[in-house]
């Protein structure tokens, strides 16, 4: 589990962008943290993973906290972290194999045949084993996120960061990446938490959700308690999508 305690944020120029946030974030499920652009999700992201730290307050890992580690517990913590960045971050000049063997090359002491083996297992999860040789630039965006959904996992994480997974794709793309990611999570015990605005992710995979609201943590429950809350920021956060819903419907 991971736990943000009473974090604070606030920048050079003067702008809050957390103001005591204090939730869980459990094992073994999908964990959202939903709200507006510019509300805070991406700074509270990078404050648990490290990207940024916080002015104030703690973020445990399963009792760690994160910032009091030295530097070589730091690094050895990080290695238990997988993060699928919102472009994908694949590496133009290397091919498949070669992107998702990277983490192994960076952490591993296995021979490259092992590191090929996991890699090739890796990519075979998430349904692109015949896609090895391939370069980035000749797969399509969905492609890409599941190749790095692949070398996200390849280290056996305990914990998966999801920046804005479905950033650019189409719906059918991203229910493929919503379902592997949570099957994946489920599978591996991870605790995973997904930055998104993206409604039909929270109402599709949200176990767990985080509503921030300009840098307040506003709401937390489950997918089922978001309609029958009487959170008004909330409700005028996710009403569009509603409408959007019946309109289509």
């Amino acid at each position: 589990m991971i736990q943000a305690k009473h974090i604070f944020k606030t920048f050079d120029d003067g702008q809050e962008a957390l103001s005591d946030i204090t939730a869980d974030f459990h094992d073994g499920i999908a964990n959202l943290i939903i709200g507006r652009s510019g509300a805070g999700k991406t700074v509270l992201l990078k404050c648990l993973v490290g990207l940024l730290e916080p002015d104030k307050g703690q973020v445990l890992y399963d009792g760690r906290d994160f910032f009091s580690l030295g530097k070589k517990e730091k690094s050895l913590l990080r290695q238990e972290i997988g993060m699928l960045f919102q472009g994908s971050a694949l590496f133009d000049s290397m091919n498949v194999i070669d992107n998702v063997m990277f983490p192994l090359a960076m952490f591993s002491d296995e021979t490259q045949h092992v590191q090929r083996m996991r890699a090739e297992e890796c990519l075979e999860r998430v349904g692109m084993r015949d896609a090895c040789s391939k370069m980035p630039s000749e797969l399509s965006g969905g492609m890409q996120k599941r190749v790095a959904i692949a070398r996200a996992i390849v280290l056996n994480p305990r914990y998966l960061f999801c920046d804005e997974p479905n950033s650019g794709l189409d719906p059918v793309s991203s229910l493929i990446i919503d379902e592997l990611i949570l099957s994946i999570t489920h599978e591996l015990g991870m605790t995973t938490i997904v930055n998104t605005h993206d409604m039909n992710s929270v109402f599709g995979i949200g176990e767990n959700i985080l509503f921030i609201h300009e840098g307040h943590a506003s709401w937390s429950g489950t997918k089922e308690g978001l309609r029958n809350s009487d959170n008004k920021h909330l409700q005028d956060f996710i009403m569009p999508a509603f409408r959007m819903a019946n309109t289509h419907g």
